[in-house]
C-alpha cells in the first residue's frame, strides 16, 4: 500500500492501516523518543502518546515536506510537552559557559554508552542538547519551543556539553587503566 493510501485510510480511522503505519514507523520514532526520555520506559510512553496524537491529527498533514519528518516533530513535541508540564526550565540568569569540544575515541566509547550518558543529563540539559546537537534546531527555535530565553538555551547546552565531556573523559581514563 502506498503512503498516500495508508494516510487516507488512517484518516478514516481504519485500524489495520493504523497498525501498518505503526509498524512502519515505530522503530524510527522510538529512537527519537529515546533521545528525549530519561529511560526506556519513559520513551515507550512518549512513543505511545505520540502515536495517539498522530492518529488524532493525521488529517492535518498537508503533504508538504516529508511525512516522517512530520511524525518526528509530533514525537519531539510530545516529549517536550511532558517536560513543560513538569516545569524543568525555571532557570534565571545563568552565565554562558565556554563551549568545549568533546573528543571521543570511537573504539573505546559505544553508542549505547553515549545514549546512556545523554539520558542521565538533567531534563533541561538533555532536551536542549538533543534539540540543538542532534536535531539541528537553533537557540531561537529552542527558546520558543521550550518557552525559555535564548541565553538559557545556550547556557543549558554548554552545561550539557561540560557534563558529557567529564563523563566521557572519566570513562576513557577508567577504560585505559583497566
Amino acid at each position: 500500500m502506498s503512503l498516500d493510501e495508508l494516510i487516507k485510510k488512517c484518516i478514516k480511522k481504519d485500524i489495520k492501516a493504523q497498525e501498518q503505519l505503526y509498524t512502519r514507523y515505530a522503530k524510527t520514532l522510538f529512537s527519537v523518543s529515546l533521545k528525549y526520555a530519561r529511560n526506556y520506559t519513559e520513551a515507550e510512553d512518549i512513543l505511545q502518546d505520540g502515536f495517539i496524537i498522530i492518529f488524532d491529527k493525521i488529517s492535518q498533514y498537508k503533504h508538504k515536506g516529508s511525512f516522517e519528518g512530520w511524525l518526528k516533530r509530533i514525537v519531539i513535541n510530545t516529549a517536550l510537552q511532558r517536560y513543560r508540564k513538569q516545569r524543568v526550565f525555571n532557570i534565571v540568569n545563568e552565565e554562558h559557559i565556554e563551549q568545549e569540544d568533546v573528543l571521543v575515541d570511537e573504539e573505546d566509547v559505544s553508542l549505547q554508552f553515549l545514549l546512556k550518558i545523554v539520558q542521565e543529563l538533567p531534563d533541561r540539559y538533555r532536551l536542549v542538547f538533543n534539540l540543538y546537537a542532534l536535531d539541528g534546531y537553533s537557540h531561537k527555535e529552542i527558546a520558543s519551543m521550550l518557552e525559555i530565553s535564548e541565553g538559557t538555551s545556550k547556557s543549558n547546552l554548554a552545561r550539557a556539553r561540560m557534563i558529557l565531556k567529564q563523563k566521557v573523559e572519566h570513562f576513557q581514563t577508567e577504560s585505559k587503566t583497566s
